[in-house]
């Protein structure tokens, strides 16, 4: 008699850290945003994920929201030379985009798994 399954590993915590959506061990990456073929704990093959542009679109809102504030506050409060905007907000664009790009790829890998996501066919 087999035991229940186990519990799936919550595809927030295991995208986030990028680890495999399956058994939330092997590495889902190989190289900063390359997938590798296969998990190399559970052999889940990786076919499956396309995040697309969507993790880049979403992180290009948020870091845009939260730069563009940042800079007219800045420019509303102490009137700054542009040098000193370009100095300040364009760097901190790029890290925030760099930061936040590999987590949410490995969300949305980790999502398109838990909910079974699949490219769309038509019916003949």
């Amino acid at each position: 008699m087999a035991g229940p399954e186990p519990t799936p590993p919550s595809p927030y915590s295991t995208g986030l850290a990028g680890r495999c959506p399956r058994c939330g061990e092997g590495a889902l990456f190989d190289g900063f945003l390359k997938l590798k073929p296969r998990c190399n704990a559970c052999g889940l093959d990786y076919k499956f994920a396309d995040s697309a542009d969507g993790p880049a679109v979403f992180i290009m809102l948020i870091a845009g929201f939260v730069v563009l504030g940042a800079a007219l506050y800045v420019e509303i409060a102490y009137e700054p030379p542009i040098w000193l905007h370009l100095m300040i907000w364009l760097p901190l664009a790029v890290i925030i985009c760099l930061a936040l790009l590999r987590p949410m790829k490995g969300l949305a890998v980790a999502l398109q798994y838990a909910n079974k996501a699949e490219e769309g066919r038509r019916d003949k």
